[in-house]
């Protein structure tokens, strides 16, 4: 769901997400756009007279919470195929968590704060003797599930109240300065409320009486990070240190609205890529109906005319139409059938695994179109 509560509306706060207070400076205003998790039926609606929402990132400049400034859609997203990216990540995250003696040994209890997106950590804390429960645990887990909480102060207090004494809350999310540093601007969808910085991300912390004391870094979406929080006080090693340090930039409102500059530029790179391949007699592709595809096609202007379709494996998705757009969404086994001449990968993580699951598509992969004109 999008929205401030399951059924519910998130009105355009006046203050920040985190701290309750601000003030909130704009840096980054995509104008408005279709609902990243809302796929139409073919047969619905054009895209040219879809509803379309605000959508629009704000920086607190108290706290340094970059969050999504309103939304005010209400839609049920099919559910996604967890990637085998993703599934890497999580046993590789439990492993160096175990190795820095996180996980002892004989077990205990694990609560897991799940996300809309799928995937799960429990059968790999199962594994090592954790027992799933619903009250307070040993170790409690969110990944990439935090960010869909419009009150941000109320989901850390939540997670803080679910840790059992001496717990470990093990939080994962995508890095707000891997987010600015790759130009990721199409990160920001409706839903999602909050985009954090190591400091950011600690002072909430503190605002729920925890304090982090370790973190992990992934290459997983350009740059995630695993941090692990304990109730406070508590000393953090110096690898907290070193990521906010690193991450100081991203403190800088005209560091952040270079966001807005990358999403200029890709859209117009990806109309004249898709405009030069059309005018070359080549027929183009997509694999990978996700949510930070949707305002990328719909800011091209793409559509059917020059994208024959968008393939997805979530069978959810197949038979709809990406959102904004007339462009179908279809099977992969549409797409090899098909025998495109380009294919563009909305999410580059999944080259591997798409790589050698459709051999046949070998060498008709982009990735990158700036890179192609």
């Amino acid at each position: 769901m999008s929205g401030a509560e399951p059924g519910g509306i998130d009105a355009a706060p006046h203050r920040c997400r985190g701290c309750g207070q601000g003030p909130l400076i704009r840096v980054l205003d995509l104008g408005k756009m279709p609902a990243a998790d809302d796929f139409p039926s073919l047969d619905a609606a054009s895209g040219a007279t879809e509803a379309a929402h605000p959508l629009a990132m704000d920086l607190c400049a108290r706290c340094g919470l970059a969050q999504l400034a309103e939304d005010d859609t209400v839609t049920a997203e099919p559910r996604g195929v967890e990637p085998r990216a993703l599934r890497d990540q999580a046993a590789d995250a439990v492993a160096r968590v175990a190795a820095g003696g996180w996980l002892p040994g004989g077990g205990g209890t694990v609560r897991e704060f799940g996300s809309p997106h799928g995937g799960s950590w429990l059968p790999l804390l199962t594994e090592r003797g954790y027992a799933p429960i619903e009250g307070p645990a040993d170790v409690v887990i969110d990944c990439f599930g935090i960010m869909h909480e419009p009150d941000q102060r109320a989901a850390f207090a939540r997670r803080a109240a679910a840790l059992a004494p001496g717990g470990v809350l093990l939080l994962q999310f995508h890095s707000l300065h891997a987010i600015v540093r790759h130009g990721q601007w199409n990160a920001l969808r409706h839903g999602h409320f909050a985009y954090y910085s190591m400091d950011a991300a600690r002072t909430l912390l503190r605002s729920a009486g925890l304090a982090a004391v370790t973190a992990w870094e992934f290459d997983l979406y350009g740059g995630t990070v695993l941090v692990a929080a304990v109730r406070a006080p508590a000393d953090a090693d110096p690898v907290i240190a070193r990521i906010s340090a690193a991450e100081a930039a991203v403190a800088d409102p005209e560091a952040v609205r270079e966001l807005q500059h990358a999403a200029d530029h890709q859209a117009r790179s990806l109309r004249t890529w898709l405009e030069a391949e059309l005018g070359s007699g080549r027929t183009v592709y997509a694999y990978g109906a996700a949510s930070r595809a949707v305002s990328l096609l719909h800011l091209a202007g793409a559509h059917r005319g020059l994208l024959a379709g968008v393939a997805d494996a979530s069978p959810g998705k197949q038979g709809r139409r990406m959102p904004g757009t007339d462009i179908p969404i279809i099977s992969p086994a549409e797409l090899v059938a098909a025998q495109p001449d380009r294919v563009l990968l909305t999410l580059p993580d999944l080259l591997p695994e798409v790589s050698s699951r459709w051999p046949e598509l070998d060498g008709k992969w982009v990735i990158d179109v700036r890179e192609s004109l």
